[in-house]
């Protein structure tokens, strides 16, 4: 979990509470990097981690499970990739799993997904699922659309040629994964997560989605409008230049994502909102048949965009 200037120290404190004693599958360790000077309520936060989730804990009469804190500062804000993979260097185990400081993982979360990864099973490399939107506090949250992503093969294969295959805040994978394709590509705008995934697939690696939602992911007022603009809109369109260049997309998947996100990012937000509301509601519809049966896993996939 990466934390910067901008977390609210309530939506921080949910986020751990949540990945941890909630979890009926807790954590070994937990691996908080902060990037970046934080306000002084949220660094007195993390300076007495250890000692609040110990309380926690008990509260709970779990006094077996309380993970190891493993809290890294870094002097200045290098962006979330770079404290991706410095939180990943501090990681002491196989199986890692990430969550963002604003959002609520649900109890089952790592119970759900581990056994996928699991080293004796050996079937996945990274495993993400579903996420339900929500806004408000904890008590008075609105709950809003599921999102649903294909299951796993070439229907998976396919949509990442148009969209992030997999929903960042609730994967969780091997560490030698993504270590052997480099960690996060640094120094490339807002998409390292994409572009991480596209490093996988490039380099063979077996992803997996499960139906259900494991994560209530945070979606504020000013969400709908951060997704618009020429700015944005920049930075999918060097996006999209590398995938080609990777030969991860042809020319023709090029011009069609591009044609498609000129059109979303530039448009009205009251319209980008009700776009997307929809288009996701019929996407779920799609997907959710992918999980009726067992998926496939992954062929190795060449440089040219096609299974090899």
């Amino acid at each position: 979990m990466a934390v910067y200037a901008g977390d609210r120290l309530d939506y921080l404190r949910r986020a751990v509470l949540s990945s941890t004693v909630e979890q009926t599958c807790v954590p070994t360790q937990l691996v908080i990097v902060r990037d970046g000077p934080v306000p002084e309520a949220v660094q007195s936060f993390l300076d007495r981690l250890a000692i609040w989730l110990d309380e926690r804990f008990a509260q709970a009469e779990r006094y077996e499970a309380v993970p190891e804190i493993t809290v890294l500062e870094l002097a200045k804000n290098s962006g979330l990739a770079h404290a991706l993979n410095q939180g990943l260097l501090r990681c002491r185990y196989e199986l890692v799993a990430r969550a963002d400081s604003d959002d609520v993982s649900l109890p089952e979360r790592f119970a759900t997904i581990i056994p996928l990864l699991d080293s004796h099973a050996g079937r996945y490399d990274v495993v993400g699922s579903a996420i339900r939107e929500f806004s408000g506090d904890e008590r008075g949250r609105q709950l809003g659309q599921t999102r649903i992503l294909p299951a796993g093969g070439k229907p998976l294969l396919d949509f990442a040629r148009a969209r992030s295959p997999l929903h960042h805040p609730s994967v969780a994978f091997r560490k030698s994964a993504i270590q052997r394709v480099g960690g996060y590509p640094e120094h490339n705008g807002r998409f390292e997560d994409y572009l991480l995934w596209e490093r996988l697939i490039l380099a063979g690696a077996r992803l997996h989605n499960v139906a259900e939602p494991l994560v209530l992911y945070r979606v504020d007022a000013g969400a709908y409008q951060r997704r618009g603009g020429w700015t944005m809109f920049r930075d999918e369109l060097a996006l999209q230049r590398r995938f080609r260049a990777d030969g991860f997309i042809s020319t023709i998947q090029f011009v069609r994502n591009v044609a498609i996100r000129a059109l979303y990012r530039l448009m009205p937000t009251g319209l980008r909102k009700l776009g997307y509301r929809a288009l996701t509601a019929v996407r779920n519809l799609g997907h959710a048949g992918s999980h009726d049966v067992e998926p496939t896993v992954p062929k190795n996939t060449g440089r040219d965009g096609n299974e090899a």
